[in-house]
């Protein structure tokens, strides 16, 4: 997958990732690879410089929680302010992916 797309959209997946539950970043890199069934591979590298983004806009929040092993993990949580950044992202992609489709003749339109 070319990482230009990736790029596009990455946020959105966290953001809609965290909607569903507070993550920790590890959990993070898993669970998107999960659903996408390993389309969507995210290096700490790359994951914690976009949280840390969202963290600044406002998007996110972190918390210290105890682990089952007894360590302390920075969990990553969805705020209202990254609730309407998801839908924003959200109906951008719908805009962008509506018109990919017409381009390429995947739409049915009456």
């Amino acid at each position: 997958m070319d990482k230009k797309y990736m790029a596009m959209g990455t946020s959105m997946l966290l953001l809609k990732l965290l909607e569903q539950q507070d993550m920790y970043g590890y959990q993070i890199i898993r669970e998107l690879e999960k659903r996408s069934n390993h389309i969507f591979s995210l290096k700490e590298g790359t994951l914690y410089p976009l949280l840390h983004s969202l963290e600044q806009q406002g998007a996110v929040a972190c918390q210290l929680r105890l682990a089952e092993s007894g360590r302390q993990r920075k969990y990553y949580l969805i705020t209202d302010q990254g609730r309407k950044l998801l839908r924003d992202k959200l109906d951008e992609w719908d805009v962008f992916q509506t018109a990919v489709n017409q381009v390429i003749g995947g739409a049915l339109f009456g």
